[in-house]
């Protein structure tokens, strides 16, 4: 039952494996890089303006899950409580006590009490100060790599679907199949694809999924011309000729035998195209026809930094944390070409 143990592996994946392993800075890039995506996924635990679990009166809130008003802590008003007010947090702490987060910010928190105008420098409320809104810098950059990588991820995910489909089957028809799709390739990847962003988002609101499906359109191709050579190369193998011969059917031959060859190459391309999926949104993001105003995004961050200038931490801090991801995506995908590499033993 352990299938994610090497040693039930097959003797192939095993050597991959090795091979992966053994490009040391592309396996320690994928532990760096898992702790912080994990890491980012519990955001909320990580950086909220809400307590983590507030014990009061002999009871267990959880005001991160839950809404709770302020007269449950003995408070005035029916409103949502404001566990920041110093007014709340006696109450609270009269009979009982609260567990915070690391950064007692969310990504949209506003700190009003600055001693000077937004945005702020770094201080001990702030560690790497706050943006031209008075918000949090690095409840924004928690929220921001998460929502980066996960975008990255399902962009990554659904255009190498298109494309490898749209590959195999030119690649295994050939013909006027495969005459037409390269037209068609050509003709759609010459599209302009920010003029027809900047078209768009004039009457339509953007959001995450919107905007996915927007790229999906003009990202799918990337994959295409590596799964066609490889289809147009195995389907003259002698293995594939034997296959047709003994009656099994165009689809059993195309998933069965000729697309583990052509993943092989798919997989070697991935953590590259994630990285452009990370670069392609943060610049759209930089441009201002990403994601909605307000969103956690590094490329909002960066353009605040362009914006301001006598706050260099805007910059600093989203394009430090944009090389440290892109960067370890550059070294596992290194290290997954090595652990692909049928040269290496």
């Amino acid at each position: 039952m352990h299938i994610f143990s090497p040693s039930n592996w097959t003797p192939l994946n095993q050597r991959r494996w090795i091979n992966f392993r053994k490009n040391k800075r592309g396996f320690y890039s994928l532990i760096i890089f898992s702790f912080l995506f994990l890491g980012t996924l519990f955001a909320e635990i990580i950086a909220n303006d809400k307590p983590i679990i507030v014990s009061y009166d002999e009871q267990l809130y959880f005001p991160i899950f839950n809404v709770y008003s302020e007269t449950t802590f003995g408070g005035d008003f029916l409103t949502e409580a404001d566990y920041r007010d110093e007014y709340v947090a006696d109450l609270i702490n009269e009979k009982g006590w609260m567990l915070w987060p690391l950064v007692r910010y969310s990504y949209d928190t506003i700190n009003y009490n600055l001693d000077v105008p937004a945005p702020a420098p770094p201080s001990e409320a702030n560690l790497l100060g706050t943006d031209d809104q008075a918000r949090d810098v690095v409840a924004r950059l928690i929220y921001g790599f998460r929502i980066s990588v996960l975008f990255g991820l399902a962009l990554t995910i659904f255009s190498s679907i298109v494309g490898v489909i749209v590959g195999a089957i030119q690649g295994f028809y050939g013909g006027k199949i495969d005459l037409f799709g390269q037209r068609f390739i050509e003709i759609w990847s010459g599209l302009p694809v920010l003029f027809l962003l900047i078209i768009m988002t004039s009457f339509i609101t953007p959001n995450f999924w919107w905007l996915l499906g927007i790229m999906l359109l003009f990202s799918w191709m990337g994959l295409v011309d590596v799964v066609r050579a490889e289809f147009l190369r195995a389907r003259n193998l002698e293995y594939v000729r034997a296959a047709r011969a003994l009656g099994l059917n165009n689809k059993g031959i195309m998933f069965t035998h000729m697309l583990p060859n052509a993943m092989v190459a798919t997989l070697t391309f991935m953590p590259f195209i994630l990285t452009g999926s990370i670069t392609t949104l943060t610049s759209l993001d930089f441009l201002g026809f990403g994601l909605p105003p307000g969103s956690p995004s590094l490329g909002e961050l960066i353009a605040q930094g362009k914006t301001n200038l006598h706050a260099p931490w805007l910059g600093a801090s989203a394009f430090v944390v944009l090389a440290v991801m892109l960067s370890l995506l550059v070294f596992i995908g290194e290290a997954v070409r090595d652990a692909f590499d049928p040269r290496k033993a």
